[in-house]
Formats: C-alpha cells, structure tokens, sequence
C-alpha cells in the first residue's frame, strides 16, 4: 500500500509481504520516528504560547476580549488548515505540507521577541493556527500510512502518546516562563522547536495520497462481484460523516470540562487542575491500550462501550461536592476520550485515503473542542455546571445510534459476500 523511505520497501495487505519486503508486523521505522518527532515538536511549539498569547496581548494594553482573540484565531487558523489539509497533500506530498507547516508555526513566533500591538499578536496566532492544522494532518495521515496494518491501532496509540506529553510540560512550562518576565525566551523556544521538523523532512515519504491505507487494490472483476445495493450502501452510510460525529460528540464534551471545571463553584484551582490531569493521562493510556485492543478484536467493536463510559464519567460530574466522585468521574471520561480517539482515527484510516482521514479526525478534535465552550457557556450560565457537565453526557450518548451502525456496516464489510 505505502512507498516509504528506500530502504522500507512496499506492504500491500495486513496478513503478507510482498517478495524481498520487511517484516508486515514490524512497528518502528526510521521515517515512522520522524514522523514522531514532527509531531512531539510541533505540539511542543504549539503549547508553549497557547497560553502565554493571551497574556501577551493583555500586558500590551488588550481588554479581555481581544486576549481572547489571540486563541480564537489560533483555533479559527487550525480548522481552517484541517479542511483544506488533504487537498494540499494530493497536490504537494507529504513533505511540502509538513514543511509548510512548520514554517508557519515556528517563525512567526519571532515576532514575539519584541512587544506588538494587538492586531499582529492576533495575525500571528492566526499563522501559527494554520501550520499547526497542516503539521497535525500531515503527522496523523503519514502515522497511518508508515504502520503496518496488522498493528496500525497499536501504533496510533504510540502516536497517541507522543501527542499527549507536551500537554503536560510544555503548557505549565510557557505560563511559568511568562509570569517570570520570560515570555522572549518561549516565543524562541517555540520558533525553535516548531523548526525542528525541517531538518529531518527528507527522510519521509514525499509521494502524493494514495488508497486508503492497508487495503489491497482488488481487480475489477472482484468489485463487480459485490452486488449494487452493497455498494450503495457504502456510500449512503458514510464513515467519513458518521465517525467525525462520533467523536465530536466526546471532544465537545473535553472541551466543556477543560474550560468551566476549573470556574465551577466549590471546587479549588489545585483540584480542578489534578482532575484534569488525572483525565489526560487516563486519555493517553487508554488510547494505546484501545489501540492493541482494537487490532485483535476489531475498533468499531469499541466504540459503543467507549462512548457509555465518557458519558458516565460526565453523568457524575452532577455531584461535584466530593472530590472522590471528581476524580472518578474524570478518570472514565478519561478512559472513554481515549478509547473513542484511538478508534474512530483508525476506523477512518480502514475506510479513507490517509490524508482525508486525518484531515477530519483533526477538524472533528478541534471544531467539536472550541464549540463546546462557546456553545455551552451561556448554558452554565443558566442552568449551573453539574447540569451543564451532565448535559454534555446525555449529548455523548446520542452518539451511540451512529456507533451501532458503524460496527454492524463494518461487520456487514468483514463478512464474505
């Protein structure tokens, strides 16, 4: 399916190599690690002044509204790189795009080196949003297209993991520099860290999308074979509507929790923040183990019990007076976040050419992220947090009709005709 760097040579279904191929099932290689690596720097790049803008803007003479403008464009330059992320990697390859992308995020952070007015802290965030869409689809899309198929949820967990660090360093990391007057020395950091990628670049693939990854192109006569209905069927109930739903459904909730946990009455900032971390690191964990899971048994066979445990852990936020229950609560949205991001990318990698595929996992991520908030802030207004939190559940659960046929079309698939 997938030309890699020279010396990995090309795999073309899940079950045998080709003649004089590597090993089908070997997880790690060297463009593989590189891939990696963009992706760990990129989102060190990213975190380091996602914080620190608003802060920025706001010792420079901005209200509080135009702070948040900082993130708003951020937000507004990732989805608007995610929808168009795809087209650009059929036109230009992987590479390009890759580069692109870590030229807009690590440059424009230069700027930050002397104070700005307003409007070009609110452009530069908006640059930085759109390379770190294109980084984010080029990382996710190349992951997939670089692993075996055998093992492609395992290594989407790994991915998962590399993703998951630089939330934990990095954003403290950036707040910690700028409250200490340091603010320079992040934006250096991150123009530095953002660059990274480029001198690596050309050990990646740089061939244009493809086939959906590891599946085997099959003759005409086998499509002719399959009857019509079948393949109206496909096309009817379409993964790549259906599962970016799915998981919008959980990241509208994140979102929702990121934002107000830490303003809900009652509760202290240091619990708040060791709830949240304690539901990252859940989300990280879970999502490798979902990986390996998935390849043996199948992803869209995860889905359903993903989404009753995010939503559980959402129905208890309701008693946010103990701290037992916070924590509990977090840690099964944690755990059902994780397994619902290792198997709906995966599911979209089995369906779709890999760039459209990560292409609408990352704008499924960030759109459904950023609508929570502004969707459900004027309801916590009216109707409290605990009831917004359990909101967000209910809104997690309506979700699952979509999972249920996904897993009996994916099941439909898999059976002999």
């Amino acid at each position: 399916m997938c030309r890699l760097a020279p010396t990995v040579l090309v795999m073309s279904t899940p079950t045998q190599a080709q003649p004089g191929t590597a090993v089908p099932d070997r997880l790690l290689s060297v463009p593989l690690a590189v891939t990696f690596l963009a992706e760990f720097t990129s989102l060190t790049s990213f975190f380091l002044l996602v914080s620190v803008m608003p802060m920025l803007a706001a010792a420079a003479g901005a209200s509080s509204s135009g702070a948040g403008l900082t993130t708003g464009s951020l937000l507004l330059g990732t989805v608007a790189a995610e929808a168009t992320a795809a087209a650009a990697i059929r036109r230009f390859g992987y590479r390009m795009v890759l580069a692109i992308g870590a030229i807009l995020l690590g440059a424009p952070a230069l700027a930050m080196l002397a104070r700005e007015p307003e409007i070009v802290m609110v452009s530069v965030s908006l640059v930085r949003g759109i390379g770190f869409g294109l980084s984010g689809v080029a990382t996710g899309a190349l992951t997939a297209k670089l692993l075996p198929p055998a093992r492609r949820g395992e290594g989407l967990g790994l991915l998962g993991i590399v993703s998951g660090v630089p939330a934990i360093f990095a954003l403290p990391a950036g707040i910690w520099l700028a409250g200490h007057h340091l603010a320079a020395a992040a934006a250096a950091m991150a123009a530095t860290v953002g660059l990274v990628p480029l001198t690596a670049i050309r050990l990646l693939p740089g061939e244009r999308e493809g086939r959906p990854a590891g599946r085997a192109k099959r003759p005409p006569s086998a499509r002719a074979k399959r009857p019509p209905a079948a393949r109206r069927s496909r096309r009817i109930g379409s993964p790549a509507l259906r599962l970016p739903l799915i998981f919008a459904a959980a990241t509208v909730a994140a979102g929702v929790l990121d934002s107000f946990l830490p303003l809900a009455k009652g509760i202290p900032s240091n619990l708040s923040s060791a709830a949240l971390l304690v539901q990252s690191i859940i989300a990280t964990v879970s999502r490798w183990q979902a990986g390996k899971r998935g390849d043996r048994y199948g992803h869209a066979r995860l889905l359903i019990p993903a989404l009753a445990i995010a939503a559980l852990g959402m129905a208890a936020m309701i008693m946010l007076g103990s701290p037992v229950v916070i924590f509990a609560a977090m840690a099964l949205f944690g755990a059902g976040f994780g397994v619902l991001e290792n198997a709906t990318f995966a599911l979209l990698i089995e369906q779709l050419p890999e760039a459209k595929a990560s292409s609408l996992w990352n704008f499924a991520y960030d759109a459904g992220y950023g609508a929570g908030p502004a969707v459900f802030g004027p309801i916590c207004g009216r109707i409290g947090y605990p009831a917004a939190f359990g909101l967000t559940g209910a809104l997690i659960l309506a979700a699952v009709p979509a999972a249920v046929r996904e897993r009996r079309q994916v099941a439909s698939v898999a059976s002999p005709m």
